[in-house]
């Protein structure tokens, strides 16, 4: 289990560099794809993710994603509310081909997956995106490993017992301070590339930090989600790994913050 994780870890780490690194039409390709497969995922839990209702909030997604690469903010609120609102004609029309709970993971779905997974892709077409994206893996990956492994050294008292009987307080400390420092040193090597930030050390501390401490909030989410429906895993899609969510837990909520806190920190330090 261990090499055919491993396998898949570096193949998944070296399309997410190339995805990153090319950005434009591939980045919003792969994405998409990503968002696409995640929402599946999700809609696979209530059994509707071939059904007309599914292929609907499937085509708002794609959509969303072309109003983004288009730079038409404006129409983005009212993509959400429109796919709303045919979700809603779909589910009185077809009723009762789908029950309530279908049609509010539909939506939720969406909102969910594709949207929060898109600030990757707008967090790439910004100023000094092509190094800032990064900030997004470096806040979730980069909290996951140094919680992991001050966990594996301090952990004593369990921070979500129920949820992760594994995950500790002393982990969860170690790795919003390891996210932190992984900012700073990212900082230092790239301070030339982040010229949005007027003290980018100080920045990309922040950024780590709070993108760390928000990523084990979306890394447990997905748990409790999977435990409310009595699933071990999202999808097969990536041998030993699971699902597209649950490797991109903590990366979903992590986006749409490090975008935000790139919008204010670019005021204010």
């Amino acid at each position: 289990m261990f090499w055919v994780r491993l396998r898949s870890g570096i193949i998944m780490l070296a399309a997410a560099i190339v995805m990153l690194v090319l950005g434009g039409p591939v980045m919003l390709a792969g994405t998409l794809a990503v968002s696409l497969v995640g929402m599946s995922e999700l809609y696979r839990i209530l059994g509707f993710e071939k059904t007309p209702l599914a292929m609907l909030f499937y085509l708002a997604a794609g959509i969303y994603y072309v109003l983004i690469y288009l730079k038409q903010p404006q129409w983005l609120f009212p993509v959400l509310v429109l796919a709303l609102i045919a979700g809603m004609c779909l589910f009185v029309i077809r009723y009762p081909a789908y029950d309530a709970p279908q049609l509010m993971m539909a939506f939720f779905g969406l909102v969910y997956v594709a949207v929060m997974i898109s600030y990757m892709f707008q967090i790439r077409m910004q100023e000094n995106g092509a190094f800032l994206v990064w900030l997004v893996f470096i806040s979730s990956w980069g909290c996951d490993t140094c919680a992991y492994c001050a966990g594996m050294l301090f952990g004593k008292h369990k921070m979500a017992p129920v949820l992760s009987p594994k995950k500790s307080i002393e982990g969860a400390v170690g790795g919003v301070i390891g996210a932190a420092l992984i900012g700073v040193i990212y900082a230092l090597i790239f301070r030339t590339h982040l010229t949005v930030f007027t003290n980018p050390v100080l920045a990309l501390a922040v950024i780590g930090a709070l993108g760390g401490l928000i990523s084990m909030v979306g890394d447990l989410t997905a748990s409790a989600i999977k435990r409310h429906y009595g699933i071990k895993d999202y999808g097969t899609l990536i041998p030993g790994h699971g699902g597209i969510l649950d490797r991109f837990d903590s990366v979903i909520i992590t986006g749409p913050l490090v975008f935000y806190l790139i919008q204010l920190l670019r005021q204010f330090a």
